[in-house]
């Protein structure tokens, strides 16, 4: 199964403009962008045969091809990433493609591999994303998120077949608070797919429903269009996983990247 990971990225981000090419200090107090850490993250997933970064700004394919990554251009009309990968299906030959967004570098590659292997094994499966069940720090962050106003995190519900529900910018199922059980019955939604070219290809087909509208989440897309989403529980292995979404997630993700 020949598999393409795609990186799409947008400058014109509404929450944080620029965020691909925002720097982030690691613990060699190297300075990298977003974008640049995201695709070495990329490049230590097994099993992928191409790794592209993919947008319609040229200040992010500058940057891009500067650190020495492969670019593919698409148009501005793309609204999220998943119709950023959709349009630039028709520049790879593909049996898989998988789409790790750029604002997750802390994604490890494990999470990217249990999707690959995960549509292997699931014919039915036309889109496949990862869920990891809070611990009581990253429970904490989302509800600190949500009291300061912020929109951070996604969580995710799904059926006994890990076949998703719901998806949601709250945090879902509710729990009262002091009520809080351990294990954190919570699962943060992790912002990479895996698809099948034939779900993209639907994707495009359908208009954005009210949902996706209302939560901002191009997953939903899916769900409101009877299309099955695989959800696959990963281990993040104690270490703390998050997305930058806010200009407030970069000291969050420098202090994992400090103690890596």
């Amino acid at each position: 199964m020949k598999t393409v990971l795609m990186i799409p990225a947008r400058y014109a981000s509404t929450r944080y403009p620029g965020k691909p090419l925002a720097e982030l200090r690691q613990k060699d107090v190297t300075v990298k962008s977003l974008i640049q850490m995201t695709w070495e993250a990329a490049l230590q997933v097994g099993g992928i045969d191409a790794v592209h970064v993919v947008t319609d700004d040229d200040r992010i394919r500058n940057a891009a091809e500067g650190f020495g990554a492969s670019v593919l251009m698409t148009s501005s009309e793309a609204t999220n990433g998943t119709e950023r990968c959709a349009e630039a299906l028709a520049q790879v030959d593909a049996d898989l493609i998988v789409n790790l967004q750029g604002d997750a570098p802390l994604t490890p590659p494990w999470f990217v591999e249990a999707l690959i292997d995960r549509m292997k094994d699931d014919t039915t499966a036309q889109v496949a994303t990862p869920v990891l069940r809070c611990d009581r720090q990253t429970y904490d962050m989302f509800i600190e998120d949500r009291k300061a106003g912020r929109v951070g995190g996604t969580t995710a519900v799904f059926d006994t077949n890990l076949h998703g529900l719901y998806f949601s910018k709250e945090v879902i199922p509710y729990m009262a608070p002091g009520k809080i059980p351990d294990p954190v019955p919570v699962f943060h939604h992790v912002g990479v797919y895996a698809y099948r070219p034939d779900a993209l290809r639907a994707y495009m087909s359908w208009p954005e429903g009210p949902l996706e509208a209302r939560e901002g989440l191009e997953q939903l897309r899916f769900l409101e269009n009877g299309a099955t989403v695989a959800c696959v529980e990963v281990d993040a292995r104690g270490r703390l996983f998050w997305e930058l979404n806010n200009p407030e997630d970069i000291a969050r993700i420098e202090s994992v990247l400090a103690g890596a």
